[in-house]
């Protein structure tokens, strides 16, 4: 069994992967907060709520999927039941260092993962604790393997690692908002212009990660001379669209 303190946007987004590509709801115990947004999710699903942290005490792994505000306490309760856990904290301020605090000589993981996680399509980075053994490694990734790519790198790499896949979702939001605005102002009607918009970017990320080759000689590919794309591609730069991809990074990152 494994359990979720937190039924948020990432820790909802979490559960809802899980269980609908294949993992079984009957193995997911959550320990919602005190808005009914587990309520709601545990309608849809068919999981198990408890009302205490305790109750949690026959999971194997234990997900935290809740707000830096409420870290601490959760932590406190955690520590009666964590002794022989995995713990794996969502918290963007949940770094290993504090999870030890917190819960002692536990093993523990920091990791942040994207909203695809709910589609089974999602990017999760990932930092264990020294004392995670390869097979403690492999039981956190055959369950988070559910929701998509996971991927183990140092913890000084997880922010901007998480900022890139986890904040890019909402820019890539706005990039298809804009091109179906564009598709409108020539005259396609809004909904064939959001489906060819999303269409285009769930084609094109599919053969870049497919693809032998690189995103740049992707973009060459069809960048014929004197071509529709490359003007395309030449306003872009004349606007700034890659110093703007840059900057919106680094704000995410500050």
């Amino acid at each position: 069994m494994i359990g979720f303190i937190g039924a948020g946007s990432i820790g909802g987004a979490v559960i809802t992967g899980l269980i609908k590509n294949g993992f079984d709801a009957d193995q997911i115990t959550v320990k919602g907060g005190r808005s009914n947004r587990a309520q709601l999710l545990e309608d849809q699903l068919g999981f198990k709520i408890v009302k205490k942290v305790k109750q949690l005490e026959d999971a194997e792994v234990i997900f935290i999927a809740v707000g830096a505000n409420a870290l601490d306490s959760v932590l406190s309760e955690l520590k009666e039941i964590a002794a022989d856990k995995l713990i794996v904290a969502f918290t963007g301020s949940a770094s290993i260092s504090v999870l030890k605090q917190g819960l002692g000589e536990v093993k523990v993981a920091h990791a942040i993962p994207n909203t695809p996680v709910k589609v089974g399509a999602g990017f999760t980075g990932i930092t264990y604790s020294s004392d995670f053994t390869a097979a403690d490694k492999k039981k956190v990734a055959s369950i988070m393997g559910y929701t998509g790519q996971i991927v183990e790198v140092p913890e000084d790499q997880l922010g901007i690692l998480g900022t890139v896949a986890g904040c890019s979702p909402a820019f890539l939001d706005v990039f298809i908002e804009a091109l179906s605005d564009a598709g409108v102002k020539h005259g396609l009607n809004r909904q064939l212009a959001y489906e060819a918009a999303i269409g285009m970017a769930i084609g094109a990320g599919k053969l870049a990660k497919q693809s032998e080759l690189n995103v740049s000689a992707l973009k060459d590919e069809v960048t014929s001379p004197g071509g529709s794309t490359i003007k395309g591609v030449a306003a872009l730069e004349e606007n700034g669209f890659r110093n703007a991809v840059i900057k919106a990074v680094d704000a995410a990152e500050e």
